[in-house]
């Protein structure tokens, strides 16, 4: 009964700022006050603040509200564990067998693993040509790919 009441001063509270602002010229403001304080009158007319009133005496409804923030807590764990590992089960078991696929042994030139279709490196111990002029800073780089087999 009470919460009624309030709801109904609120609102018509809204509207007596909606005329004032209206008689200022400012309609658009003054038609969005109206509406903003058409809100609660219509909440209560629908039954929401009735059922609000009784939810929140309700240790039921407490309860019920309890168990799903702990659903919820259990779903963004599961989320954040499983971003943190990478995916699902599907795609780390994807990734798992793409790894073993482009497996290298470690100073290797080519793949440990597969057909071997791509041609074999220059060996490492042949030094890198120098380039001419401005092609020296990519020397590094294409012996790095010249290693890998790239």
């Amino acid at each position: 009964m009470i919460a009624e009441t309030v709801c109904s001063a609120v609102s018509a509270a809204g509207l007596g700022i909606a005329a004032v602002t209206a008689y200022r010229k400012r309609f658009l403001t003054a038609a969005r006050v109206a509406a903003y304080s058409l809100v609660p009158i219509g909440l209560v007319m629908t039954g929401v603040v009735e059922w609000l009133a009784d939810t929140a005496f309700s240790p039921v409804a407490w309860a019920g509200f309890g168990v799903l923030g702990v659903a919820w807590v259990l779903f963004m764990t599961t989320r954040a564990v499983e971003r943190r590992r990478g995916g699902t089960r599907k795609g780390r078991k994807e990734a798992r067998a793409a790894a073993q696929r482009d497996a290298v042994a470690p100073g290797a030139s080519a793949p440990s693993l597969g057909a071997g279709s791509r041609p074999a490196a220059e060996p490492a111990s042949k030094p890198a040509k120098a380039s001419r002029g401005g092609d020296d800073d990519f020397s590094d780089i294409e012996a790095i790919l010249k290693k890998h087999g790239i």
